[in-house]
């Protein structure tokens, strides 16, 4: 047996559970909660490349650092969750700032993708320890360099994070 991850409707209710490759290959709402990691100054974001091997938006950019929700976890508490398994960041539930939620119905290798994305903020200068299975790479980045790579449709960022980067960002830097 897989994964098991929690499932839930258009509107944003959790309805049950199923594994996560059915949840994928049916394209079933799910959630999923991303940290951006903004410097203590908060001039720079963390950004990563994705692994290769990753289920999903494999080998591409994202500046959250996140994942799915399992049955009955709470957003801010797999954020924090998700923040020290892929970033070594240790915090607690209540230390990401909530930031936005969007509702992101799009698709994935061919197949329907549906996800509510809780995005929350922490400010930290590290120290960052990737989890090697998840992120290939990660670096330092201004808001405007984020930005200006975001203005090219042809560079791989996650789609999800992508909807909401307006959100995020501070909009004085964009290009």
């Amino acid at each position: 047996m897989g994964e098991v991850i929690a499932v839930y409707d258009g509107r944003g209710n959790e309805t049950g559970s199923a594994e996560r490759a059915e949840v994928y290959a049916e394209g079933l709402w799910h959630a999923s909660a991303g940290v951006l990691v903004r410097s203590l100054d908060g001039r720079r974001i963390y950004v990563h490349r994705r692994t290769d091997t990753k289920m999903v938006f494999a080998g591409m950019h994202d500046c959250l650092a996140g994942g799915v929700l399992a049955p009955g976890e709470d957003p801010a508490a797999a954020a924090a969750r998700e923040l020290g398994e892929e970033l070594g960041i240790v915090a607690a539930p209540a230390d990401p700032r909530p930031l936005a939620r969007v509702s992101w119905d799009g698709s994935w290798a061919g197949r329907p993708m549906r996800c509510h994305l809780f995005a929350y903020e922490i400010r930290s200068d590290g120290p960052i320890t990737v989890q090697a299975e998840e992120i290939a790479a990660g670096w330092w980045w201004t808001d405007a360099q984020l930005w200006e790579h975001l203005s090219d449709p042809g560079w791989p960022f996650v789609p999800d994070t992508r909807v909401l980067i307006g959100d995020l960002l501070h909009p004085r830097d964009r290009p």
